[in-house]
Parts: C-alpha cells; sequence; structure tokens
C-alpha cells in the first residue's frame, strides 16, 4: 500500500491551472496557421506563397532558438516564474500586433516581426510548461503522466476551440473581430499567469545535468521525436488548408468557424476517453487505433463536392476524435521517458517545441505555393483541377503521412506510464 506524504500532497500539480495555461498556449499555436495567413491575404493582399515562405524562414528561426530556450531555460531555472512572464509578456502583445495593429510597414514584414515574437514567447513558454510537468508528474501517483497530459491536453484542445471560433462569433459583436480576438487572449494571457504562479519550480532535478545530446542518443526519445514530426504533418496540412476547403472545395463560406468548432470539440471531448483507454491497454495500441480512424476519416474527403457540408461535418468529428489521442498520448509517452534519461525535461521538450512547430511551416512553405502554382486562388471562381489539387493536399498527403507515422509506431517499444 502507498502512503502519500504531507510534502507529496503540498507539490502536487494542481490540475486545473495546468488545464487553463495549456488553453492559452494551445489558442496561440495551431489557431495562428488557420486564421493568420487568410486574414493577411483578405486584408492586405499578401500573396500565398510569401506568407509561405515568411513561415518557413521563422521555423529555420526555431531550428536555433527553440534547442537554445530549452537550455538557457534549465540553466535559469531558478527564474522561471520570471522566464514565464516575460515569455508570456512577449506572447500577448505580439499577438495584439499582429491582428490589431494596422501594419505601420509592408504588411508582409510586419507579419514577420509579429510572428517572430509570437513563436518566441510561445516556445520559451510552452518549454518551461512541459519540463514543470515531467517534474510534477510523480506526485501524482500511479500513470502521474497520463493524468496530467489527461488534464493539460484537454485544456489545450479547450483553448484551440476558442481560439479556432471566436474570430467568426466575434464578428456578430464588433466591426475588427480579429482584433477584440487579439484583446480577449492577451487578458486570458494574465489570467494563466496569475493561475500558475504558484506551480513553478525552481530547484535543480536529481541526478546529474543532460542536454541536447542524452536525448538525441537515446533510441526511444529520438524515434518518438521523428514520429512527434510525421504524426503532427497531417494536422499542420489539414489545418493550414481548412479554410480555404471549406470556401472553395465545400462552397460553404460562413460554415469555417461551426465546423472547426466541431472538429475541436470532438478533439476536446475525446481526450480524456483515450488517457483512459491508454492506461487500460497500453499507449501504443491506442494510439495505432486512432491513427488508422484518421486515415478512414480523410480517406472519405474525396467524395466531397459543392454543398456536402453534413459529410464533412462528420469527417471533422472523427478527425477531430484522432487528434484527441494526438495530442495527449505522444507528449505523455516522451515525457516519461524524460523522466527517466533527461531529469528536468527542459532541453527535451526544447527540441519537442521544435518538432511541433516545425511540422506547421513545413506544411505552409510546401503546400501554399503548391496550391497557388496550381492555378488556386482564396475566394475566387477556381477550375475544377486546381479544386482537385486542393483536395489531394488536403487529405491525401495526410493519409500518406499518418501510414508512414504507423509503420514508426509499429517498430518503436513505449514505456508505459
Amino acid at each position: 500500500m502507498t502512503v502519500t506524504t504531507p510534502s507529496q500532497i503540498a507539490e502536487r500539480p494542481r490540475l486545473g491551472a495546468y488545464s487553463l495555461f495549456a488553453g492559452v498556449l494551445a489558442a496561440a499555436g495551431l489557431p495562428l496557421y488557420i486564421h493568420a495567413p487568410k486574414f493577411y491575404v483578405d486584408s492586405y493582399g499578401v500573396s500565398l506563397a510569401a506568407l509561405g515562405s515568411v513561415l518557413f524562414a521563422l521555423r529555420l528561426l526555431d531550428v536555433v532558438q527553440d534547442p537554445a530556450l530549452g537550455w538557457a531555460s534549465h540553466k535559469l531555472r531558478k527564474w522561471r516564474r520570471g522566464l514565464v512572464s516575460l515569455g508570456g509578456i512577449v506572447l500577448a502583445a505580439s499577438m495584439y500586433g499582429l491582428f490589431a495593429v494596422a501594419p505601420p510597414i509592408s504588411p508582409l514584414w510586419w507579419f514577420a516581426l509579429m510572428l517572430t515574437g509570437v513563436f518566441s514567447g510561445f516556445s520559451l513558454l510552452t518549454i518551461n510548461f512541459y519540463a514543470e510537468g515531467v517534474a510534477k508528474a510523480h506526485a501524482l501517483g500511479g500513470s502521474g503522466h497520463l493524468r496530467l497530459a489527461r488534464w493539460r491536453e484537454t485544456g489545450a484542445l479547450l483553448g484551440v476551440c476558442l481560439a479556432a471560433i471566436a474570430p467568426v462569433l466575434l464578428i456578430n459583436v464588433s466591426d475588427a473581430p480579429f482584433a477584440a480576438f487579439a484583446a480577449l487572449f492577451a487578458g486570458l494571457v494574465v489570467l494563466a499567469l496569475v493561475a500558475m504562479a504558484r506551480e513553478w519550480t525552481s530547484q535543480a532535478p536529481e541526478g546529474p545535468p543532460n542536454g541536447f545530446a542524452t536525448v538525441l542518443r537515446d533510441p526511444q526519445a529520438r524515434k518518438l521525436l521523428i514520429i512527434a514530426f510525421v504524426n503532427a504533418a497531417p494536422v499542420a496540412v489539414s489545418s493550414t488548408l481548412f479554410l480555404f476547403f471549406v470556401e472553395s472545395r465545400l462552397d460553404a463560406p460562413g460554415m469555417e468557424g461551426a465546423l472547426l468548432l466541431l472538429f475541436f470539440v470532438f478533439a476536446a471531448i475525446t481526450a480524456p476517453i483515450w488517457t483512459g483507454l491508454a492506461e487500460r491497454f497500453g499507449t501504443r495500441p491506442v494510439l495505432l487505433f486512432a491513427m488508422g480512424l484518421s486515415i478512414l476519416a480523410f480517406s472519405f474527403v474525396f467524395l466531397l463536392g459543392s454543398g456536402d457540408v453534413m459529410g464533412f461535418a462528420l469527417i471533422c468529428a472523427a478527425s477531430g476524435a484522432a487528434l484527441g489521442a494526438d495530442m495527449t498520448l505522444l507528449p505523455a509517452a516522451f515525457a516519461k521517458r524524460l523522466e527517466t534519461i533527461s531529469p528536468g525535461g527542459a532541453e527535451g521538450f526544447g527540441l519537442w517545441a521544435f518538432v511541433s512547430k516545425f511540422t506547421l511551416a513545413f506544411a505552409a512553405v510546401t503546400l501554399l505555393p503548391a496550391l497557388e502554382a496550381a492555378g488556386f486562388a482564396s475566394g475566387a471562381q477556381n477550375t475544377s483541377s486546381s479544386l482537385n489539387a486542393l483536395t489531394f493536399f488536403y487529405a491525401g498527403v495526410p493519409i500518406l503521412l499518418k501510414l508512414v507515422a504507423i509503420g514508426l509506431l509499429c517498430a518503436t517499444p513505449l514505456e508505459e506510464d
């Protein structure tokens, strides 16, 4: 029988605070790739190819920045609360500048400058937040990483839901819905910082210092990073093209918000279900099942045409449910491994943050120019061949990537929490 000491109770993470903080972070992540490119195309006439190039260039910055922030976060852990506060200020201010401030310079350069701030603040917060989870999960007892992931990633998915739908809903109450969204986001950042203020630890982790080499030399951690990249790429692809697909392939402008909300709500609803199944049946078989569900859902996209909103809604529900597994189980498996090989976790999650964001930029830099080269234009009358290209990029590419991810996962043993 395991006895919980008073000190262990005191150090248990406040799961509600973790959920809120994860929601705010997620609101600044994936939705940027859904809203920002289309916002700058429609508002300032910036080309898709130029936006894709900027997004990819910023990810090249992350090749150096994210691992460096992981190293710095480990070295400066005594000032973790201050680091997190700085990251929150940079994130909120940059998001506000991106959507609420008329570009005082070239819109493309303003887009690049503000996203640099968003990505830098996001990286610093994400690395410290997930590293804190590695340090605190043991205080939750058995299956601690899965339990923490359940709260954290469910909160993240709810944050994505809010960010995905908020600009659409705010159209009804504001002449500048994206500016209102940016102001709302800044307020939530402050609230999340206050909620997490007592959670940040400054003590050195047990064991010898570890760096990137420790993580990259470990076969299981290295494979998990590769799987994370390949498995996240389909979400990056579909997210980048979602608004264009609904508007042009389905010919259903105005339905984007409801369909996005459906997608992310099903991800949020199923996230705790996936973690419960993983505790019972193991992480790998549950992840494989979810990946198969995603492939099945996307295969039906090729049957859709103009006006097939209901069919696409079912696809959104199924693929959203599969996303719930991706966002909870893989980070939990990686955190569990880091607890063994790299106490503290900051450097490891510096690499994880880079991999997660690079997939989104890679999708943007490859697909947006390719779509433009195929003759596709946002909001215009497109040819059947350009719409077929949009469908292939939106569904065919994710299916191929998911098949690769399944093969990699089958060859990778996981530590069960």
